[in-house]
C-alpha cells in the first residue's frame, strides 16, 4: 500500500518545530535587529519597541537555545550582557530579511484580498 503523501511525519514535525521558533513576529524582529551587530538587552528592547521585558527575555532564550544567538556576559559592575547572532543566526537572517521585505511590499495586496474575501463572505 502506497502512502497518501510523500512527506515523512518526522520531517513535517521537524519543519513545524523550527518554523514555530523562527516564524513568530518577535523572533523576526530580534533577528533582524541583531543583524546590525551585537546589542545589549535594553538597547534591543528600545529599538524593537512594543516588546515586554518578559517576551524579549523569552525570545532571546529560545534563540540562544536553538543556536541562533549567543549571550556574552562581561564582568563589569553592573554586569554587561551582549546578544549577537551566531553563524546559524546570520544564515537565518537571509530568509527573515527576504520575508520581511516581501511583507512590506505586499501589505496592500494582502489587505485588498482580505477585504474582498470578507465582503464576499458577509453576503453569504
Amino acid at each position: 500500500m502506497k502512502p497518501r503523501h510523500l512527506h515523512r511525519t518526522e520531517d513535517c514535525r521537524a519543519v513545524s518545530d523550527i518554523l514555530q521558533r523562527v516564524g513568530d513576529k518577535w523572533t523576526v524582529l530580534v533577528v533582524s535587529r541583531l543583524g546590525d551587530g551585537p546589542m545589549r538587552f535594553n538597547e534591543l528592547r528600545h529599538i524593537i519597541g512594543g516588546i515586554s521585558q518578559k517576551m524579549l527575555t523569552s525570545t532571546l532564550r529560545g534563540l540562544e537555545r536553538d543556536g541562533f544567538v549567543t549571550r556574552t556576559v562581561f564582568p563589569t559592575i553592573p554586569p554587561r550582557v551582549d546578544y549577537e547572532l551566531t553563524e546559524l543566526g546570520h544564515e537565518l537572517l537571509v530568509p527573515v530579511t527576504a520575508l520581511g521585505e516581501w511583507a512590506r511590499v505586499n501589505t496592500a495586496r494582502v489587505t485588498e484580498a482580505r477585504i474582498k474575501f470578507d465582503l464576499a463572505n458577509s453576503k453569504a
